[in-house]
């Protein structure tokens, strides 16, 4: 395994998990603002380890494994955090949307990548704003209290659903993009 720059950005995403979730419930003044800050710290890793692994020239098999499977995890813990404090259904959906999807989605460019066709399923434009949405979302609604009556929680829920929404969507085309390879093949 490289241990460089970018693994180790992606990495200190995981270790960030279980101090997310101490910090979440451990009640301290401010705490689920440190939360909110952690979790945003992780967001900035995700997309600085990339720029990094490219810039550098330090892109590795390995960092290509546990990029996506950090980012997952960290949104994962993070939603279901929020739902226990949202008691919606539709935020519950919206939320059972988005982790489902990262778990289909992991499944498809694994298939994939098994036969020789991961690029057919590579990040699109559609994902990557998606990610913004979701992330912006995650790190106010982790800041602000569930029963505030502020402008901003209105925002940051409705970014959410609207991330729910593009996750549909972008699974649509990842989906589509993989059924056109699996067509040609004749692997139905």
């Amino acid at each position: 395994m490289a241990i460089n720059i970018p693994n180790s950005l992606t990495v200190s995403r995981i270790i960030l998990i279980p101090v997310l979730v101490l910090v979440f419930y451990w009640p301290f003044e401010n705490h689920k603002l440190v939360a909110a800050g952690i979790f945003g710290l992780a967001a900035i890793t995700d997309w600085f380890d990339g720029y990094l692994a490219r810039r550098l020239a330090q892109m590795t098999e390995f960092g290509a494994f546990l990029d996506p499977v950090a980012d997952k995890l960290m949104v994962a813990v993070a939603l279901v955090l929020l739902v226990e404090q949202h008691s919606d259904i539709v935020f519950t959906l919206a939320a059972c949307v988005i982790i489902g999807r990262e778990i289909v989605i992991s499944g498809l460019r694994e298939w994939m990548a098994e036969l020789g066709e991961r690029t057919s399923v590579a990040v699109s434009y559609i994902g990557k704003v998606k990610t913004t949405f979701q992330m912006i979302a995650i790190v106010a609604l982790l800041a602000l209290p569930p029963d505030s009556e502020t402008w901003m929680l209105g925002i940051a829920v409705a970014m959410l659903y609207a991330a729910a929404v593009l996750t549909l969507w972008s699974m649509v085309v990842y989906l589509r993009a993989a059924w056109k390879v699996i067509t040609e093949r004749g692997e139905r």
